[in-house]
């Protein structure tokens, strides 16, 4: 079974896609390290990185209905961690509003507090879904290892993108061999088979790991994945990486 929630749109013919991992790495660290850096209060710097991140999806001829369901998915739980500030955080002098509800107030430094971790995930996360949608997870990973990054670190993040899909299917068929013996699910009682069916994915998921590992040993795995043949940098990666000094120029100048 072929999955593809983790680099969903990686396969998309456009120019994004043709460049190199290393490349969108930098550049879309770049967006991150220029948000999270940002006071609050810039506005102007913030719209032109979503402008410039939606532009960059048009290019790649992304669907920005897609790309926008999937940041719209860590709303709710920034709301959670974050919705009670505005109500606890008590301004010094002046600015905050009264609701009228029981002496119910909000501050203002609470509000700016909320915007700031709303607006900075927002683009943090838009910005990891663009590399993600942009570049396979393989060609990644080969990126990360060529720009320095730990070989523990990306060999275990490359395994447990593949043991994901593993255990994603053992998932599925224990639930058509559940579904097919009629189960219903309505009752307190059969929670017990859910705990069941838990235990036995997590001990079958392992014993196939298991042997997909053995049959990596069979095949002359040595501890490294086989290299692929990447591309050089050429001037369509020179002119995307670009975008790092424009975004710190407008960092120190704008905000």
């Amino acid at each position: 079974m072929k999955h593809a929630f983790l680099d969903h749109h990686s396969q998309t013919e456009s120019p994004i896609h043709h460049l190199d991992a290393r490349a969108k790495i930098i550049v879309f660290f770049t967006f991150i390290l220029i948000g999270v850096s940002s006071p609050p209060a810039s506005f102007l710097l913030f719209s032109l990185l979503a402008m410039a991140l939606i532009g960059i999806a048009l290019l790649a001829r992304l669907p920005l209905g897609h790309l926008l369901k999937k940041v719209l998915v860590i709303l709710p739980f920034l709301f959670v961690v974050t919705i009670s500030i505005p109500f606890m955080k008590k301004d010094a002098i002046g600015g905050g509003y009264n609701l009228g509800l029981g002496g119910l107030s909000i501050s203002q430094s609470g509000l700016w507090i909320l915007w700031n971790v709303v607006i900075k995930s927002c683009l943090g996360v838009f910005s990891i879904i663009l590399l993600s949608s942009t570049t396979s997870f393989p060609q990644l990973i080969k990126g990360m290892e060529k720009l320095g990054s730990p070989k523990i670190f990306t060999m275990l993040t490359s395994f447990m993108y593949r043991y994901s899909f593993i255990l994603i299917d053992e998932m599925y068929r224990m639930k058509r061999a559940r579904d097919s013996r009629c189960f219903g699910g309505r009752w307190f009682w059969q929670s017990k088979i859910i705990g069941h069916m838990i235990g036995t994915l997590f001990l079958r998921s392992f014993h196939r790991g298991e042997r997909v590992y053995l049959a990596m040993l069979s095949r002359g795995y040595h501890g490294t994945m086989p290299e692929t043949t990447g591309r050089r940098f050429g001037l369509e990666e020179m002119l995307f990486l670009s975008l790092s000094p424009f975004l710190l120029f407008l960092r120190i100048y704008i905000a």
